[in-house]
């Protein structure tokens, strides 16, 4: 009973920043975990981070110290903050919504960073 949206991907120069939105519908997404993947061709889907119900979160190594991730509860909205962006960081980025066993995920927004 959860469907997600996202938004504010594009392109970029290396260096810049995106913020990724996620906006989630259907009830209770306070009790969600959040987190947002990454997929680039070729590559495995991978976590970039993760944020509890409680607001607890963890990040992937490769994006520690330039992405932050943060909810709006009273929005029904993640946020993906992505400075100092690398090329590498290039991919189609999907927002989750996980509660022990079920998992929803959006449609994705690509991520281009080039120059």
């Amino acid at each position: 009973q959860v469907q997600l949206v996202e938004s504010g991907g594009g392109l970029v120069q290396p260096g810049g920043s995106l913020r990724l939105s996620c906006v989630a519908s259907g009830t209770s997404f306070s009790i969600y975990a959040m987190s947002w993947y990454r997929q680039a061709p070729g590559n495995q889907r991978e976590l970039v981070a993760a944020i509890t119900s409680d607001s607890n979160t963890v990040y992937a190594d490769t994006v520690k110290g330039r992405f932050t991730i943060s909810r709006d509860n009273t929005k029904n909205t993640v946020y993906l903050q992505m400075n100092s962006l690398k090329p590498e960081d290039t991919a189609v980025y999907y927002c989750n919504a996980h509660i022990i066993l079920k998992h929803y995920w959006g449609q994705g927004t690509q991520v281009t960073v080039s120059s």
